[in-house]
């Protein structure tokens, strides 16, 4: 039985090639993700401490900054040989050509004790004193800065700067290295430029000789119990923690996509099997003639998928180098910073071998069990080469059950505000779709193929009843493209959706020519007020907010307060001016304050000039209960909570103004602030949702594999198809059907296949896109369902596109050869094609002899003759025939009336 098994690996290589191709890209999916991920923690360990090559000992903050003057403190404890602060924010640096540098900015606090500095110099030195400054060497390139000249460094704080750039440092593949310029200054132009009030930690280098242990337990006494203090292998550790923590959440994420490729290479292989092994029906009847056991040809098969798995599996390790090559372009593309290369590890390497082998073999148990159950005599027989059995009742009624269970979910979904509904319903859905698929799947080619049919004719009819012969093999088909189409719709409706909401929102709530957004993090104190006194503008207003107990704080502009207002109960907004505010309705009711009442907020008074109503939706996580809100005049805001700061700008030109002069007055006052931008309202969406468009990129590059294992498995089904159809292709072949023909009627047939697949997951992913969006708007925004007929429609196209050059790939061979076996033999209907064999067979009397070669011979009555004549000899209805070659021609071609693959008299089996 070994023996034989590998025999019938190498004998049915090309019918397994495709089903190994899916398992060589899940694999290869998996493989790559482990290598990319694991070179990239690897470089997460070099570099983990990089900044700590001289700290022994150093001091973490908790929840508050530490103070400048704890340093002084550390640094006179016994043993220290030196103390510094560090802390890690944003800034901003003015180019050479006065614009802002692009790219987020690291600032960092850079130790002046020698003692402490781990920074790789490129050129020049460290700050040594304030007003000093280093960047990294690849700006100061860039911008062509010189060392010795200024460089103007602007933060939170207020306009830009001048320092003096005293050196460059190497900080490429480091955790300071996010893509944008890094910025080096000494521990008080840091705290000044950030607007920190203290360090995040302090670093101690100890005295030789000193014993780290009992340094880190003096410090501790200094620092108090509300700050944690950690020695150098305590350090390392957390460094390593920080670096992999992201890792781990991104490597899950890949796996998430992995799974997904490798469960639709689940559902190729399993269909494939279950189509090899119907063809293998003769060959496993003559095994169990002969003596071997049902358990034992099951053995062999799985034995046959361990070996065909085992070899796709190393082929896909192979292949994943090159996954992971593409995940780092992919990840290059978003800006992500990347360290570290390739790496194959061990582990890789057995996860990957066992998961495509354990995948394969678990893939093809079910169709290698059910292989094993046709009958031996009955195997022999034409009817049971590939017999066709309906589903069963139950699994019919458990899917329909599943597949209305699951909708109902999604339709609850919004209405409970449960997302685990939403991951219910589309797990429910697609396993009613996979339970209900012989009967779903078949009724929608049907449907579907009444165009081909009206445009194709015949073509398109031999296509439909080709497609929906064997119901659950075009199920299993289709079924496997539901999973990555479904899964793609679903993310391009969803961005669809929040991409509209968003751009409703700022409609709605954003009335002004201007914004000026800060690049990540809050907009400098001096911003506003340097806006505010350029006479080309005439409203400024920096969004700010405060919550004091239960109330929210809001600051307000009088020119825009009513664009989110919904309803004004009592009052007048435009009375809002200092020392008047405006109190939304359940606060108002909940406090018993109307219009006109004082009140006190943050300790002063206030005067209700009116309560009113907003439409602006409460967002889930809001600290203060719904309608608890008070909006408040900007200098009264500013008055009460003067180092509040907001992230966004709105601003309008004055009266007369034109656009272009308020930008230029706006651009003017923003080139001394490089940690801010200035966007109109379309910029601003595009920014908005920006972010949302390269999620949706990266996603559907991601499950773009899966799709295409699924496609695979259009292909695959089709070529098996061809070698099953061999009989009736060479008849159509004869009757006239030429070779283009046959192919327009695999073309069909692979477009309705795909069509069917395609639909079914578009359905899935917009129902459970809609779900999810329901829940969304429920938790808070304005969200509504919305389908991007565009980008359907181009994946209905792609994947039409596809299954026709799936078809392309089909193998042939034996529709090339179909007519051309029937008409061309000579003399007594000798045929080339089968292997000679010595002595040749003797005709019987009155019938013609068909092959030459070795095989099964078996009498035969031909009951209809296409013509009066077979294979070169004049033969009538009743004549019989001596058919030889058990593979050869005409076994392959019987042509008796009404037996077609086991199918029932009728025109269509003629």
């Amino acid at each position: 039985m070994l023996r034989l098994t590998l025999r019938q690996v190498r004998a049915d290589g090309l019918r397994l090639l495709l089903s190994s191709l899916a398992v060589v890209l899940g694999v290869a999916f998996v493989a790559g993700t482990l290598m990319f991920i694991d070179g990239m923690r690897a470089g997460a360990y070099e570099r983990a401490g990089e900044f700590d090559r001289h700290t022994d000992v150093a001091a973490y903050a908790e929840t508050d900054p530490l103070p400048p003057a704890l340093v002084d403190r550390v640094r006179a404890v016994d043993g220290v040989a030196a103390a510094a602060g560090e802390l890690t924010g944003s800034a901003g640096v003015v180019g050479a050509d006065g614009r802002p540098v692009l790219g987020y900015a690291v600032l960092a606090a850079i130790p002046t004790e020698a003692d402490l500095q781990s920074y790789d110099v490129v050129t020049g030195r460290l700050p040594q004193r304030p007003g000093e400054v280093v960047l990294d060497d690849e700006t100061v390139a860039e911008q062509r800065f010189t060392v010795g000249g200024p460089v103007s460094i602007g933060g939170r704080d207020g306009a830009a700067r001048p320092f003096t750039l005293v050196g460059t440092v190497d900080v490429d593949g480091s955790s300071r290295d996010v893509g944008g310029p890094y910025i080096g200054l000494t521990g008080p132009d840091a705290l000044t430029v950030s607007g920190e009030k203290g360090y995040g930690r302090i670093m101690v280098a100890a005295r030789p000789g000193v014993d780290a242990a009992a340094l880190a337990d003096r410090v501790r006494a200094v620092v108090g119990p509300d700050v944690t203090v950690r020695d150098r292998d305590a350090v390392l550790d957390a460094a390593v923690d920080d670096a992999v923590r992201d890792l781990r959440q991104f490597g899950m994420l890949l796996g998430t996509f992995a799974a997904v490729a490798v469960v639709v290479a689940g559902f190729v292989i399993a269909n494939t099997f279950a189509i090899v092994l119907a063809q293998r029906s003769r060959r496993t009847a003559l095994l169990r003639l002969v003596g071997a056991t049902r358990g034992q040809i099951y053995r062999a098969t799985l034995s046959e998928a361990a070996v065909t798995g085992l070899l796709a599996s190393a082929a896909g390790v192979l292949a994943g180098a090159a996954v992971a090559g593409g995940l780092g372009l992919l990840l290059a593309g978003t800006g992500a910073p990347l360290g570290g290369g390739l790496t194959l590890t061990p582990r890789t390497l057995l996860v990957s071998l066992g998961l495509g082998t354990l995948l394969t073999v678990a893939s093809a148990a079910l169709p290698a069990w059910q292989g094993t159950r046709v009958a031996p005599v009955a195997a022999l027989t034409d009817a049971a080469i590939n017999p066709v059995r309906p589903a069963g009742r139950l699994r019919l009624a458990v899917g329909a059950l599943a597949l209305a269970a699951g909708v109902a979910a999604l339709a609850g979904a919004g209405a409970t505000g449960q997302v685990v509904l939403v991951a219910a319903g589309g797990l429910l859905a697609f396993g009613g779709i996979v339970a209900f698929g012989p009967v779903l799947v078949p009724a929608l080619v049907r449907v579907l193929g009444g165009p081909f049919r009206a445009a194709f004719g015949a073509t398109g009819g031999l296509a439909v009843s080709n497609a929906v012969r064997n119901p659950r093999r075009v199920a299993a088909t289709a079924t496997a493209m539901v999973i990555g189409i479904g899964l793609v719709s679903a993310f391009v409706v969803g961005a669809a959706s929040v991409k509209s909401g968003i751009e409703r929102a700022v409609d709605a709530r954003i009335g002004v020519d201007f914004l000026v957004t800060g690049i990540g993090g809050d907009l400098p104190a001096t911003l506003a007020d340097d806006l505010a006194a350029r006479p080309e503008l005439g409203v400024v207003h920096e969004q700010r907010s405060r919550v004091v107990g239960d109330v929210q704080l809001r600051a307000a502009h009088p020119a825009l307060v009513r664009r989110t207002l919904s309803a004004v109960d009592a009052g007048d907004p435009a009375d809002l001016g200092p020392g008047s505010v405006l109190v939304h309705r359940e606060l108002a009711a909940d406090r018993g304050w109307a219009a006109g009442s004082t009140i006190t907020l943050a300790g002063r008074p206030f005067r209700v000039a009116a309560v009113v109503a907003d439409e602006e939706p409460v967002l889930a996580g809001s600290p203060v209960p719904a309608g608890h809100l008070v909006d408040v005049l900007d200098a009264d805001f500013s008055a009460l909570f003067p180092a509040e700061r907001g992230y966004l700008a709105e601003v309008d030109p004055a009266a007369g103004v034109s656009v272009d002069a308020a930008r230029r007055a706006v651009e003017s006052v923003l080139a001394r602030y490089p940690t801010v931008n200035v966007m109109d309202q379309a910029a601003y969406k595009k920014m908005l949702t920006g972010t949302v468009d390269l999620v949706l990129g990266f996603v559907t590059a991601l499950l773009g594999l899966a799709v295409v294992i699924s496609l695979v498995g259009v292909a695959n089904t089709l070529s098996l198809s061809v070698v099953e159809r061999t009989r009736e292709t060479a008849v159509l072949r004869a009757v006239g059907l030429s070779r283009a023909g046959m192919r327009g009627v695999l073309a069909v047939e692979a477009v309705l296949t795909a069509l069917v697949g395609t639909l079914l997951g578009i359905a899935l992913g917009t129902g459970t896109a809609a779900g999810a969006t329901a829940v969304v708007a429920r938790i808070g925004g304005d969200f509504t369902l919305v389908l991007p007929w565009g980008r359907i429609g181009l994946i209905v196209a792609v994947s039409v596109v596809a299954a026709l050059l799936a078809s392309l790939r089909t193998r042939t061979s034996r529709l090339r050869r179909g007519r051309g076996r029937l008409v061309g033999a000579v003399g007594q209907g000798w045929v080339t094609g089968c292997p000679p064999v010595s002595p040749p067979p003797v005709p019987v009397p009155g019938s013609a002899v068909v092959g030459s070669g070795a095989g099964a011979v078996v009498g035969a009555v031909v009951v209809g003759a296409l013509d009066g004549v077979l294979l070169g000899s004049s033969v009538g209805a009743g004549s019989s025939v001596t058919l030889g070659c058990a593979d050869g021609i005409a076994e392959a071609l019987g042509v008796t009336e009404g037996v077609a693959d086991g199918r029932p008299p009728g025109p269509a089996g003629r």
